[in-house]
């Protein structure tokens, strides 16, 4: 592979990097809004940090210039200099969607350098959010601006300067080897050469006043010689100071430039500034950096102070045996160039980085359409599986079949994880949604999600993130109230609207649910009579199920006015066609004034289930296994043929070949007198099926049906049996619909049978 070809390779990882913290942003923006959370505000700076650090690899220097930005932004909300209100959140969350809109650019080829009207508005705005300069920062830029008094004079020239009276009076002092606790502690013994140089030594204390305020100065004049041996143009003294200030290590070593190299520096955070120090190491992005790196970025070592410490290392190096090398972070200490806690911090940092590197080297990233195809070889491997242990004789054979069938049921279990994700992904897609369309429309909603921890197919997500798209929005415009309506109502003026998702039957339940005015349905009826739909006196008698499912009529609305978001009659019949698209069911409950309940019943899979084979009418009939509760024999002698008493309970029974409106098989002998019951359960109610075999638990691979089969109810798909035989996958929820028997058990009161 080409240098070319390992570059676009490593871009595209870029690109699906970025999309995933991009999608994480998202999500903690959108949690930021119900108040400041350190834990999120860091997470956010890491997301935009790796993605400005990862764009630069490549030049992508119109990422890094808008990201530099907003990382600015975020770095002060860390600091807490800037509050998490909904100005903040919602400018954070457009400079979001304007950095997915450059990374989607760079993904189609292009490079975003040159910034358009609306990213200089937006850098706009992300700037005027910053917090101003602090008085520290002010007064450090007014001395950088200052004449530098650490100039050198005249050659042979000799400046002494004295502290004004009002300085004097401004400065405590402290005794020798004396600490208290400042934001800084400044070791300073200037070289004996200092003044010769014509370098004043309290010139230099004087400037650094400019960065902040001394709290405490100690002289040392433990230097100086006997007066005879005295040079007066040769420099003695020390100093320890006390200095406060929001200056970083740099900008105050930066002071004692020009007299660095001959004297003796030191500068230390105070003990009351070590605890921030080691907060602020880890804070910081798990970034591969390395330990005099970490400690130079938050500010507690200068690169002088790292370069030297190198030295010193590497002429250890020399010196000890076998090129062993000590410790940097000893060095460092030992220099007095930061304390130890510090230098533990940054350990610990840079080993999370190393188990965070570690963690994403076991990770891989697998095209679809591999993995769809390793799925479909496994479906095969079962169909096979199960054909050589229906022609296993011998009892070797028989064992070895069963140990085969035990290896396959293994593969296809971990092959099926391998596409199952959580739901809750998707649902967090729609709190952006539903922030933004509800600020639009006026409204005031909560969105709630429950049971985001289900899995489903991964292609099942992807197929029912639109329909759930038309029936959140369909949600917010038509069903929830605005606040004064909604308060005029007895409600509260805050509307609700909750996602949830649930296993049930072997199949997954997602519930779209509002708590607004619910359906119309006097207006419903009225749009499908003058549709021709309906007629008049059928309008009248219509149960309110049939009178919600009008809404999936093709070009079917009731609002009187058309919004960006609805109205236009385009939307629901095409959510009901995905989703049957996928085997897959929308139901409706609603109740006027109460709110409305859109529920989808779906598959879990598309590929393999865990099934139960059934034989009625000598055919063979696979029900998922989830959906089965217990078998029995079914008692020939009862006189009622509805029901059966289940330990108290009434059991309504559906004869399976009725249902289906099937016929003896001839090829199949003779019926056997023995029948037996199935009992299902699906949304909540139990149902007897009366079958004649039980065939026990089979795994299943799923084969669709054609559009020839599409009119079939309660047939859910197909699949093909180790003998080579055709087998029809039965959808309970749907069988059940259908039956006449199950619907008349559910009206009659009390639960008798007809």
């Amino acid at each position: 592979m080409s240098f070319e070809q390992q570059m676009l390779q490593a871009l595209q990882a870029f690109i699906t990097e970025a999309r995933d913290l991009l999608s994480g942003m998202e999500h903690s923006l959108l949690q930021l809004e119900g108040g400041a959370d350190p834990d999120m505000v860091n997470e956010l700076f890491r997301a935009a940090h790796t993605i400005k650090g990862s764009a630069g690899l490549f030049g992508l220097d119109g990422v890094v210039r808008f990201t530099h930005h907003l990382e600015s932004l975020l770095d002060q909300m860390r600091a807490g200099a800037v509050a998490a209100d909904d100005a903040v959140v919602g400018t954070l969350l457009d400079a979001r969607d304007h950095l997915a809109g450059l990374i989607e650019a760079v993904a189609e080829g292009g490079d975003g350098l040159q910034p358009g009207p609306s990213e200089q508005a937006l850098v706009a705005r992300l700037q005027s959010l910053q917090a101003p300069a602090s008085p520290a920062q002010g007064a450090a830029s007014a001395a950088s601006a200052a004449p530098a008094p650490h100039e050198p004079a005249a050659p042979g020239a000799v400046m002494v300067h004295r502290l004004s009276p009002q300085d004097e009076d401004k400065v405590v002092r402290l005794q020798p080897q004396e600490a208290s606790t400042a934001s800084w502690h400044i070791s300073l013994r200037f070289g004996r050469d200092c003044l010769r140089n014509g370098m004043d030594p309290l010139a230099f204390i004087r400037y650094l006043r400019g960065l902040g305020d001394i709290v405490a100065l100690a002289t040392l004049d433990d230097a100086l010689p006997a007066l005879p041996e005295l040079d007066p143009e040769s420099c003695y003294l020390g100093f320890e100071i006390n200095f406060r200030s929001e200056a970083g290590k740099a900008d105050i070593e930066a002071v004692f430039e020009f007299v660095r190299d001959d004297s003796e520096i030191c500068i230390l955070p105070a003990h009351s500034r070590i605890a921030e120090y080691v907060e602020l190491i880890r804070s910081l992005p798990e970034d591969e950096l390395r330990l005099g790196e970490i400690l130079v970025q938050v500010g507690t070592l200068t690169r002088h102070e790292l370069d030297h410490a190198l030295r010193e290392q590497e002429q250890g190096a020399q010196l000890l045996p076998q090129g062993e090398r000590e410790p940097l972070g000893q060095i460092l200490v030992r220099e007095g160039a930061t304390h130890e806690p510090i230098v533990q911090a940054a350990l610990d940092k840079q080993r999370q980085a190393k188990e965070r590197r570690s963690r994403e080297g076991q990770m891989l990233r697998v095209a679809a359409d591999k993995l769809d195809a390793l799925i479909d070889l496994v479906g095969e491997l079962v169909i096979a599986s199960a054909g050589n242990t229906l022609h296993a004789r011998q009892p070797e054979q028989v064992e070895a079949a069963a140990e085969v069938t035990r290896l396959v049921e293994e593969i296809r279990e971990r092959a099926l994880k391998l596409r199952m994700v959580e739901i809750g992904e998707t649902f967090a897609r729609f709190q952006r949604v539903v922030r933004d369309t509800s600020r639009e429309l006026g409204k005031d909603i909560a969105l709630i999600i429950q049971g985001g921890e289900t899995e489903m197919d991964k292609s099942l997500v992807e197929s029912i993130t639109d329909p759930l798209m038309h029936l959140v929005r369909n949600s917010m415009d038509h069903g929830l109230e605005k606040p004064d309506v909604r308060v005029a109502r007895g409600k509260p003026a805050q509307g609700t609207l909750r996602l949830s998702a649930t296993h049930d039957a072997g199949s997954i339940v997602i519930e779209v649910v509002d708590d607004g005015a619910g359906l119309n349905r006097e207006r419903i009826c009225a749009k499908a009579v003058q549709r021709g739909l309906i007629d008049a006196e059928a309008a009248q008698t219509l149960p309110d199920a049939d009178v919600w499912k009008l809404i999936f009529e093709p070009g079917f609305s009731t609002a009187e006015t058309i919004t960006d978001l609805s109205g236009r009659g385009v939307g629901m019949d095409v959510v009901r066609r995905n989703i049957e698209a996928i085997r897959g069911t929308i139901d409706i409950q609603s109740e006027a004034g109460a709110g409305t309940t859109m529920r989808l019943r779906l598959p879990l899979t598309l590929a393999i289930i865990d099934g139960f084979l059934i034989e009625s009418a000598g055919r063979s009939y696979v029900l998922p296994l989830d959906a089965v509760v217990e078998c029995l024999q079914y008692p020939e002698q009862q006189q009622q043929q509805g029901y059966l008493n289940l330990r108290g309970e009434v059991l309504p029974l559906l004869h399976l070949e009725r249902a289906l409106g099937t016929r003896p098989d001839s090829t199949a002998g003779a019926s056997p007198g023995r029948r037996n019951v199935v009992v299902v359960s699906a949304s909540g109610q139990r149902v007897g099926l009366v079958v004649e075999r039980l065939l026990g638990e089979y795994q299943t691979v799923i084969k669709p049906l054609g559009s020839l089969f599409a009119h079939l109810r309660g047939i859910g798909g197909s699949t093909i049996l180790g003998n080579g035989r055709v087998a029809l996958i039965l959808d309970v929820p749907a069988l059940l619909a259908a039956a006449p028997e199950v619907t008349r058990h559910r009206a009659l009161p009390g639960g008798q049978a007809a």
